[in-house]
């Protein structure tokens, strides 16, 4: 393989979005996946994330929620970025369906074969791409955030869904997994749920158990977890892609 990653520049619900592809330069048109960070933005993680994914014969996009490549270096910051788009979900909705749109019209990808997937707050937004009904064969969440921002008419998600969630993250409450496989189920969704025993929030990034105790916050990673959760993302893209 020649995996080729390179920035892609993008409109999207009133900003520049500063997005990165990743590709095999030598193959035709594969599916495309969309990752969608976590609140601290687009940053080392989530394009090494891009580029793993593009290894396994996708061509990954590492989508930009916050425009201008904006990323936060403490929760503070962090935590105001993420605000803002949740505060405006209606920008917040254009911002995942440009970087759709963007990823679909790439040459590299096979538009009627695409999926999202995120961590923390991208995997709330990769859940709210598939309660929108975007046009997604898949979706993946990783630690997300599970509370809804839109309700689901039954039959309208075309996205089949699989959660990767800690058993032990505190902060997605016990409620909100609750209320989530509801409306789920309400809505027909093919979903499936699994929560890995003593996983912490975080679990798939490494530098979680660092800044969990400097700042004081329940993030941990789990090696174990981190491995089997991206083995379950695997089979399920096989899966929806076949």
């Amino acid at each position: 393989m020649n995996i080729v990653t390179e920035p892609l520049v993008y409109e999207g619900g009133g900003a520049t979005m500063h997005g990165v592809i990743a590709y095999d330069a030598d193959a035709g048109p594969k599916p495309g996946v969309m990752i969608v960070h976590e609140w601290w933005g687009l940053d080392d993680y989530i394009k090494g994330r891009v580029e793993q994914l593009a290894a396994l014969g996708y061509t990954a996009m590492g989508i930009d929620m916050y425009g201008d490549g904006k990323t936060g270096s403490s929760p503070d910051e962090a935590g105001a970025l993420m605000n803002g788009v949740l505060g405006d979900m209606e920008s917040g909705t254009a911002r995942i369906q440009a970087a759709h749109a963007a990823l679909c019209a790439h040459e590299k990808v096979d538009a009627s074969r695409t999926a999202s997937m995120g961590y923390c707050f991208g995997g709330a937004i990769s859940l709210h791409a598939a309660r929108i009904g975007m046009d997604l064969r898949g979706v993946v969440s990783f630690h997300g955030a599970l509370g809804s921002f839109h309700k689901p008419e039954p039959g309208s998600v075309k996205a089949k869904v699989l959660v990767c969630h800690g058993a032990a993250d505190v902060l997605v409450p016990d409620e909100d997994v609750a209320n989530f496989k509801q409306e789920m189920s309400d809505a027909g969704v093919d979903m499936r749920f699994v929560a890995y025993d003593g996983a912490l929030h975080g679990f798939s990034n490494p530098e979680a158990s660092a800044r969990g105790e400097k700042y004081g916050l329940p993030l941990a990673y789990d090696e174990a977890t981190d491995k089997a959760s991206w083995s379950a993302m695997q089979e399920f893209f096989n899966e929806v892609f076949a």
